[in-house]
């Protein structure tokens, strides 16, 4: 008896016992804001309908599509003249379609348009791992701990520093990326902050009218104390861009300390409360609708095929051996 009293006692794995509710994520399953639940009711909806497939596509959001990148180092490699189509430089704006023969480099790129649905994977990161694939310092990186792909690219949604932990998303879609990335969309990021000390109500205010960064000015759109231990306070915020390490510096800017920041919402999607650090977990077909119809990003996708070169080929040894390391405690379940 006296065990069993004592493993009930014994905090969760990674989750200090300090930390609030906010920072141990949410079990609601992903659904978009004032959507209600119809399943088995008289009034539910009709069956989706199938969406229409566009005759041409911009060349920019094709190469994003194809996982090559975001939309906007797309338009960046286009306007460095290192994109042909049809043997021919090609230019930001140009529209495409199945009959073109796209060339980045020396790879070429075949597309045609579908209504398979890009992946999107959650990823709960821990401190002390670099969202980059490049990194001088020799530092882990996310992109290890993710399940090999072929034919596409893991793309990070949104970055986090090395020092917070919390919940990345991934997808195959450059387009998907950059309508949640995007400042002109104004996505919410929700972040639970422990701070060393109490923050003033002067400061508070001052966090949610504006505070003069090197880069400009920043706001909260909500900040709400969640209480806390000693002089480590935890605070909710909520911010709607996505600038460098911006939640720490706003909180430095008026001499507030951070100990500790985890992000636990992005958009409608929600840091699964059984995800482990680490461990990362596949959205179900459903969830990735409800994600596109939220962000108005209904499919077609586009699907490459890609000639690799001689000299490095699209999928190395290494990576087909590679099993999806998907945690067993989580699969099946999203945020």
């Amino acid at each position: 008896m006296a065990k069993k009293t004592e493993s009930a006692k014994r905090p969760r794995r990674g989750t200090p016992k300090s930390t609030p509710k906010i920072a141990r994520a949410s079990r609601r399953p992903l659904r978009p804001p004032g959507k209600r639940n119809v399943t088995d009711t008289a009034d539910a909806a009709p069956a989706r309908k199938q969406p229409q497939l566009p005759k041409s596509q911009k060349l920019q959001k094709v190469l994003a599509q194809s996982g090559l990148g975001s939309r906007r180092a797309m338009e960046e490699l286009i306007a460095a003249g290192k994109v042909k189509v049809n043997d021919e430089v090609a230019t930001v704006g140009q529209r495409v379609t199945t009959e073109d023969l796209i060339q980045v480099g020396r790879r070429r790129i075949q597309f045609k348009v579908t209504t398979k649905l890009p992946r999107v994977i959650l990823y709960h990161k821990p401190e002390g791992e670099i969202v980059s694939r490049d990194d001088p310092k020799e530092r882990v990186s996310v992109f290890e701990k993710l399940p090999a792909i072929r034919n596409a690219k893991w793309l990070a949604i949104g970055r986090l520093d090395f020092n917070t932990c919390g919940l990345l998303i991934f997808t195959t879609s450059g387009e998907l990326a950059n309508r949640l990335m995007h400042p002109r969309f104004e996505v919410e990021r929700e972040y639970a902050v422990r701070i060393f000390g109490k923050i003033s109500p002067d400061d508070m205010r001052k966090l949610c009218s504006g505070v003069r960064l090197s880069d400009g000015v920043a706001r909260f759109d909500v900040i709400e104390p969640q209480g806390g231990e000693g002089r480590n306070r935890w605070y909710r915020v909520i911010v709607k861009e996505g600038r460098n390490r911006l939640v720490r510096r706003m909180f430095e800017a008026l001499g507030l300390q951070v100990s500790r920041l985890m992000r636990v919402r992005f958009g409608v999607v929600s840091l699964p409360a059984s995800l482990r650090r680490g461990a990362c977990v596949e959205l179900k077909e459903a969830e990735i609708r409800d994600l596109l119809d939220w962000v108005g990003s209904v499919p077609p996708v586009v699907l490459p095929y890609r000639e690799p070169s001689r000299k490095s080929p699209a999928v190395s040894k290494k990576t087909k051996s590679s099993p999806a390391r998907v945690s067993s405690q989580t699969k099946g379940k999203s945020g």
